[in-house]
């Protein structure tokens, strides 16, 4: 039998996933999210993109405590809207209606994960750098050309994709240990 102490222990440890009801919702709006970026334009490019996808980063977060990997998430959801805002856009040809709902539901995302974690709370630069990079090597070089929103698209997908993997992860453990806590608590 667990003592008061480890039920405590326990349950402040998963404190961020226990209390953030929302994140029950995510993997709803990232398939929403997932659906309007697949329509807002033709078929996914098979092109490469200038810079390798951060495997290692979300393998790295996965071995971290869930309040990071819950900024983690929030951020990346951040970098990918900060990618939509740029200014050339307009040279696209997706749907502009679809795109807009795309927009929005990432938008809703980062939402709901800041009411699971502090928005002062930021992951390391690595992330940001990535993005950066990202954005420089296909968007700036290129003023924004066809080609290279493709690329970002493609980018984005892949990244919502890990990112809904990585909250499947944190949701998984979390529905039989909030059983567990309630059983030892009443």
């Amino acid at each position: 039998m667990m003592g008061w102490t480890s039920i405590f222990v326990l349950c402040s440890v998963l404190t961020p996933a226990l209390c953030c009801n929302w994140l029950r919702h995510y993997i709803y709006y990232s398939n929403v999210s997932l659906t309007h970026l697949r329509r807002m334009g033709d078929q996914l490019t098979e092109q490469e993109s200038p810079v390798s996808f951060p495997y290692r980063l979300y393998t790295r977060i996965r071995n971290t405590e869930v309040e990071s990997q819950l900024v983690f998430i929030r951020d990346s959801l951040d970098r990918i809207s900060d990618l939509y805002r740029h200014d050339s856009l307009s040279s696209v040809t997706w749907d502009t209606d679809t795109t807009h709902h795309f927009r929005m539901s990432v938008g809703k995302m980062i939402d709901g994960l800041n009411t699971c974690v502090s928005p002062n709370k930021q992951t390391d630069n690595r992330l940001r750098k990535y993005y950066r990079r990202l954005s420089r090597s296909t968007l700036y070089c290129t003023g924004g050309s066809t080609a290279c929103w493709e690329i970002i698209r493609q980018e984005t997908e892949l990244h919502l994709d890990q990112l809904q993997l990585l909250v499947s992860s944190i949701l998984a453990p979390d529905a039989a240990t909030r059983r567990q806590c309630n059983t030892l608590l009443h």
